[in-house]
Formats: C-alpha cells, structure tokens, sequence
C-alpha cells in the first residue's frame, strides 16, 4: 500500500525547542491566527496552554479534567474538547461554560478534534483502556445539536482538511493508517472512506496530523519519535526528528504558516528513558519549507 517507503526523498528535518516544559501528555497543537498564539493542551494535566511565541510566555490555564485538545472561535474565546462534555473558555476569567454534553460513560474520553472549512467542529472519543470500537467521531455545528458521525472507532486522533476542503483526513491510531473521505464543505457529509497511508507497527502508532498548502500530510508517529510527510500522492518524503518517543501532534503556524510546531508526552516513560529523552513533554517547532493553514475557527 501506499505510504510503507521508509527513506524520505528530501534531508530529514531536525527541531528546536519552543516550549521547554515536561507535559504528560502533550497535544492538539492549533494555531490561532487572529491571537497570534498556539493553542495546545496536556491531556492528563487537565490543562489548556496558550503559547506566545513573540514573548516566549506560555500561559496555563487548568480545567479540571482531561482535555483532548482544543480550538479558536470567532468570538475570541476557545472551545475545549473535555473529557465528557464540548466547553467554552473565557481567557479573561479562565471561567468554563459547557455547551454540549457528551452520551458516553465514565470510561470514555474526547480525544483530537478540528474545525472543518465550514467551522463546524469534529472530535473523536477513545475508551480509556482503548477497548476496540467503542469510540466514535462527532461533528458540532454552531448553533447545533452534537452529532455521531463515525462509529466503532477505537482510538480517534488526527483529522485534516485539503485545502480545497473536498477530501478529510483521519485517523484511527489502533489501526496503523490514514484514512481519507471525500467531503462536502456545504453539509459536512463524508463518502468514500479509504486508505491513504499504512504504517508499519514497528514504526510508531500514527496520531495527530497536519496538511499543509501542496496537499502534504505530516502525521506524527507516537513511539516513533519522528513526524513524518507524505505528499498527495501518499508517497513518504519528508522525515522530522524529534528527540522524544512519544510524538503526539503538528500543526502549522506563525505569520508566514511555514512553522511546525510538533507536541510530544513524557507518560509512561521509565526513569532511564527521561535520563535518555530530557526534552520529553516538550513543544517543538521547525521550518517545514511549506505553508499550511492556521486553524479554522469555530463558528460561533
């Protein structure tokens, strides 16, 4: 299948720490473009982060429960992905508003989201001991009611538009591959769901993921301490390292939108892996050589 290449065509990328710290389990980088900041969480934390790049001062903001990531809106606040429930934070006060509740138990999880052209907003569950098919993919419209969209999903996590806004990508981590649908911007309805890349198991779990301008994906590779490009065509060929295992997530970002700024989890990691990987938890950033776009905010 497509995608299994291990040798990039261009130099592999190396990385510069933007946000020194040592997140459990950093993640959802987005870019938001009208703040001129980096949105981004860690999950186990419970924290929603907000990262100046000018200044360097990256603001924690706790929330009281497992956050999956997190996106800009139109009104200036930001909608979080909580563990039951979709909220809205107000940066002033870091006071939390539910909007929409989540119908799954206690044993379940909102993962990665996005908004899509449209800025409606789509997120993922995951069960925590990640029992096969119990997640599921949800698409939240302005002003609307949470709809499942997708599923018998194990472990929802990266999801990503072309920049026309007629193919979304996604992944299911437990899986090994991205899949890609064809979209339609106007209702939101997905076709088509195929394969776009696999990946070998030895290579890492496949997480978040970004698609710049050409029609790149960059998939972040969580045990595989790399992110890694592969073109429209799902051919292999650029390779980003990164020195932590545990690769969570990319977005673009910046004015020009050719920064990569890469999230990465120090979890689960032994006491002689931290020795080996002291940047773990960090947030990385590099030059990517290609633009992609801020993150879509949400509508409302």
């Amino acid at each position: 299948m497509p995608g299994d290449g291990r040798v990039s065509v261009r130099p592999p990328l190396s990385v510069d720490v933007a946000v020194r710290t040592d997140a459990l389990l950093g993640e959802g980088p987005r870019w938001d473009a009208a703040a001129r900041r980096l949105l981004w969480v860690d999950i186990e934390a419970g924290a929603l982060h907000l990262f100046d790049p000018a200044s360097g001062h990256d603001r924690a903001i706790p929330l009281g429960s497992r956050v999956g990531v997190a996106a800009p809106t139109s009104s200036g606040r930001v909608l979080v992905a909580l563990a039951d429930r979709l909220a809205v934070v107000d940066l002033d006060d870091e006071s939390v508003r539910t909007v929409a509740p989540v119908p799954h138990g206690d044993g379940m999880r909102l993962n990665d989201g996005a908004c899509d052209p449209a800025g409606r907003f789509w997120v993922g569950s995951t069960a925590l001991d990640f029992a096969p098919g119990a997640g599921a993919l949800y698409r939240y419209s302005p002003g609307g009611a949470l709809e499942r969209v997708l599923d018998s999903v194990t472990l929802s996590n990266g999801i990503g538009w072309a920049s026309d806004g007629r193919l979304m990508y996604f992944v299911d981590s437990l899986t090994y591959q991205v899949d890609v649908f064809d979209f339609d911007v106007a209702s939101g309805e997905l076709s088509g769901r195929r394969c776009f890349v696999s990946v070998q198991r030895s290579d890492g779990i496949p997480d978040g993921l970004a698609v710049d301008e050409e029609g790149g994906v960059w998939v972040a590779l969580c045990g595989g301490g790399v992110v890694r490009r592969y073109d429209a065509n799902g051919t292999l060929d650029v390779v980003v390292d990164v020195p932590a295992d545990n690769v969570t997530a990319c977005c673009f970002g910046d004015d020009d939108g050719r920064s990569l700024y890469i999230t990465t989890a120090s979890a689960g990691l032994s006491a002689e892996q931290m020795r080996n990987q002291p940047l773990a938890g960090s947030v990385f950033v590099t030059d990517a050589g290609i633009a992609g776009p801020p993150a879509q905010p949400f509508a409302g």
